[in-house]
């Protein structure tokens, strides 16, 4: 799920691991290639979906198998496989390239955005997340933007961008699903995205199609460029690649027909080791989040006075510090565990269960890491060795003297707090509110009663939460109203409880839906870029004689049967141009060609093209020279192919959605048409590789003739430091060394000579 677990998973079982005789790596955020290389050739090795993911983009887009860190898929198990496989699987992975934009666009319609009127200018769908321009809306961005029309096709990309900055001003909200941070290096401040269902931040991930741009222009930092995709997989299609795929997690039953649907995984719910004990109480749900945020402070000034742990669990960043503020006012000592604070994560965690602590958590609440009542002794001493600078472990992975003392220590303390702890009867979850899904709301319950200790869980709603608010408000408020119940009475129904799960369960079904049709959309891109990956990764293990071979006899074959047709009318004349273009080659051996029957010109100019290319080999007079060539244009020519193809398909996937209004389906209109896209590229790429090939010819050594190394006469005097010919020359493409030199006689005029050449 993250760094710290991978790191602290490959310290815990690394330590039986090697005793075994089994080698042991990690891929963290920030490693090089050559380390990354070392932990994937291990045995067993720890990392993160992200970073996995990224790793085999990368690899594709090297120019030497040497320089590749993975090593093939052959069995992967994943943690959390819940969290992974289904919650991440909602974004794919892309690795993207600046475009050379003008980024102030997204400040100008920045501006405007605040004087657009909600409900009159536009509408706002929470459900769908959806912001739409009425055509009273559309109006008013024209005059404010002074563009006259914006479904002009030269204005679409600023109506583009309005719509973008709608979404980034009504539906995206600080410190929820992004937060503002000053960068790493310290110069200025970025947009960092949250991520939804664990609560953490995710550092170097960005929205597509503006998104971020829009949300960059709305908190005032500086605008990157929006980026062209260079690479891209979804997780679904990443991990299907493993011969061998399993996981666990304990929340996996409710996502079992997705899981065997997209992953043909079978789930097995595993008994637990010992009886579940904990209770779990009735949702209390408050008409307002104020009469919510009320009842939720009192209880845990209650709990916290009986000395029982308290882990409270909200859905953002926002709430978990509004809840803070709160206890800081009624003076009740807390720490609070979210994305702004997730570094001390494992810290916090192994402090949650001691006698009345509270703890402030976000979705993300110690994922991988058990909350022990007493407190976690091994945590409590890594803290303490922090503190007084005593080493963990030795250079064989064991633990040292010191740190044995502190952990026996720190045992005795935690287990003579135990009994106290449970008395007060174990750790008690607050919910503030209820997720989207009801996976993370068990995720949150399950941080207690693990190994048969006792606790207990409540949630705490009020109609104005986002859940209750978007997907059954109205009905909800108005049997509140008709109770004729006040901020501060509570409703315990079962009518209630019915009425939240079918909101998650049509949030679930709706998120199902978009890592389907994600997953449906690229299945068809899987295709094309298995193929493109396996053409790139037989190029670099050097099989580009027999490839060059291969797609020119297919086009040889090709301009035959389209130029010299069996039946129909031929164009002989097109049919000698296609040749000289295509493979150099004119003269009477094409023109014989031009006369003969179809399958026999096939055949002669296949041979021609062989021959032509032997002869160039052995003219050469070293074939390696001419393999690296090959090398170096091919992979050239198909990298830039499959990006532009890229594009072309971002753009398509955009617009398809439009042939609905046709009665066509998009996804197969998407693909039939990406189809028909990756075709034309193949057969432009496979051109242009031949028609380089076949003009690459052996050169004479250069050797400059003796008067190019003569002084300049008239020497142009460039300023007081640099007096001669050589000189900076900024082209417009980077600054060159440049010689310059007369080639004419001097002006009379003062800005030097007049017959300067570069």
């Amino acid at each position: 799920m993250n760094d710290y677990l991978a790191r602290r998973d490959a310290e815990w079982m690394g330590r039986l691991y090697h005793w075994l005789g089994l080698s042991v790596g990690i891929i963290q955020h920030g490693l090089d290639d050559d380390q990354r290389r070392a932990a994937y050739a291990c045995d067993i090795t720890y990392a993160t979906n992200n970073e996995l993911g990224f790793d085999y983009l990368r690899d594709n887009m090297k120019w030497d198998l040497a320089e590749f860190t993975q090593r093939g898929f052959k069995y992967a198990i994943v943690d959390e496989v819940d969290s992974i496989l289904i919650d991440e699987a909602r974004t794919p992975l892309i690795i993207a390239g600046s475009s050379e934009e003008d980024t102030s666009k997204y400040f100008r319609i920045d501006s405007v955005i605040p004087k657009l009127r909600k409900d009159v200018d536009f509408k706002v769908d929470e459900k769908d997340r959806q912001v739409m321009l009425t055509d009273e809306g559309i109006r008013h961005a024209e005059e404010l933007l002074g563009v006259p029309n914006l479904y002009d096709p030269g204005a679409i990309e600023m109506l583009h961008g309005v719509n973008q900055a709608l979404l980034a001003h009504n539906l995206y909200k600080l410190d929820v699903e992004y937060m503002v941070k000053e960068k790493e290096d310290g110069r200025g401040m970025e947009v960092v995205i949250v991520d939804e269902f664990t609560g953490r931040l995710m550092p170097g991930r960005r929205w597509s199609n503006g998104l971020h741009q829009a949300i960059e222009a709305k908190e005032g930092v500086e605008v990157n460029a929006e980026n062209q995709t260079l690479a891209t997989v979804t997780f679904q299609n990443f991990f299907r690649m493993y011969e061998k795929l399993g996981g666990m997690t304990g929340t996996a039953e409710t996502e079992a027909a997705e899981l065997h649907q997209i992953y043909k995984l079978d789930v097995v719910v595993v008994p637990t080791n010992m009886p579940m004990v904990r209770k779990d109480y009735a949702d209390v749900v408050y008409a307002t989040a104020k009469g919510k945020k009320k009842a939720v402070i009192e209880e845990i000034k209650e709990l916290h006075a009986k000395g029982q742990p308290i882990l409270v669990g909200t859905a953002s960043i926002e709430s978990s510090e509004m809840v803070s503020e709160s206890l800081k006012a009624a003076g009740v000592p807390h720490v609070v565990l979210n994305a702004k604070h997730h570094e001390k994560e494992a810290e916090i965690i192994a402090q949650a269960g001691r006698k009345g602590a509270v703890t402030i958590a976000t979705n993300m609440a110690g994922r991988g890491t058990d909350i022990v009542l007493g407190g976690n002794p091994e945590g409590l001493a890594r803290l303490e060795a922090k503190k007084k600078g005593i080493e963990l472990y030795d250079d064989q992975g064991m633990e040292t003297p010191e740190f044995a003392v502190l952990v026996a220590e720190m045992s005795r303390q935690t287990e003579a707090e135990k009994p106290v702890v449970i008395a007060a009867g174990g750790l008690h979850i607050l919910g503030t509110e209820r997720n989207e899904s009801r996976r993370i709301d068990n995720q949150l319950r399950g941080r207690a009663g693990r190994q048969g200790d006792p606790g207990s869980s409540r949630f705490y709603l009020s109609l104005e939460d986002d859940l209750m608010r978007v997907f059954g408000g109205d009905r909800m408020k108005s049997l509140m109203g008709t109770l004729g119940l006040n901020d501060d009475e509570p409703i315990e129904s079962r009518m209630v409880a019915n009425a939240i799960e079918k909101s998650q369960k049509r949030v679930e079904t709706q998120h199902f839906e978009i890592r389907k049709h994600l997953l449906e959309y690229d299945d068809v891109m899987n295709k094309q870029r298995i193929f493109f990956y396996n053409l790139r990764t037989e190029i670099l293990k050097g099989n580009t004689k027999d490839y060059v071979q291969q797609i020119s006899s297919e086009i040889a074959e090709g301009l035959v049967f389209d130029y010299l047709p069996e039946k129909g009318e031929r164009d002989v004349e097109g049919f000698k141009e296609r040749v000289e273009q295509l493979f150099a080659q004119h003269g009477e051996a094409v023109d014989g060609i031009g006369a003969l029957a179809t399958g026999e010109a096939s055949a002669t100019l296949q041979a021609l093209v062989k021959d032509v290319y032997l002869d160039k080999e052995a003219r050469l007079g070293n074939e390696d020279i001419l393999r690296w060539h090959e090398r170096v244009a091919i992979l050239q020519v198909i990298d830039s192919a499959w990006k532009r193809h890229l594009l072309v398909m971002d753009h398509l996937k955009e617009a398809i959605g439009f042939r609905g209004y046709g009665q066509k389906d998009p996804l197969i209109e998407y693909k039939r048409e990406s189809f028909e896209y990756f075709e034309q590229m193949r057969f432009g790429y496979e051109d242009e590789i031949v028609s380089y090939l076949y003009r690459v010819e052996p050169q004479p050594a250069y050797a400059p003739d003796e008067d190019f190394f003569r002084e300049p006469q008239n020497v142009y005097e460039l300023g007081p430091d640099e007096q001669g010919a050589l000189v900076n020359v900024d082209s417009g493409e980077g600054v060159q060394r440049v010689l310059r030199f007369n080639v004419g006689g001097v002006d009379d005029e003062d800005d030097g000579p007049s017959g300067w050449k570069g």
